[in-house]
């Protein structure tokens, strides 16, 4: 991944209802939700809420599946995990032994 790409998303997740959107599709899985289900569960409008969505999925965050009339929604969870990876590359880089922490080592593997 690469900085421009890593803003893109930061971007997009720096608003309190993209965030809360995010977090809800992440736990759903692979199930998603449609557009409408978000919006009830969140209780945000549909009209602000496709706003959001089209954030979420330009920044690669989210992937849509069109399913008749509607779109499900899924969390894009191996993009989450890449600006995680992004984050953490260099993790302990400056230090003599390396990093210790369990963090760093279950992500850097």
């Amino acid at each position: 991944m690469d900085t421009k790409t890593a803003v893109q998303m930061f971007d997009s997740l720096a608003s309190e209802v993209r965030l809360d959107v995010f977090k809800l599709l992440v736990k759903f899985g692979e199930d998603g939700l449609v557009a409408g289900d978000i919006a009830t569960t969140l209780q945000i409008p549909s009209t602000n809420l496709s706003f959001h969505l089209k954030a979420l999925n330009h920044a690669g965050l989210i992937t849509a599946t069109q399913e008749g009339r509607y779109q499900r929604y899924r969390a894009n969870l191996t993009e989450m995990m890449g600006l995680v990876n992004f984050l953490m590359a260099e993790c302990c880089a400056q230090q003599q032994d390396g990093c210790s922490t369990v963090e760093c080592n279950l992500i850097s593997k």
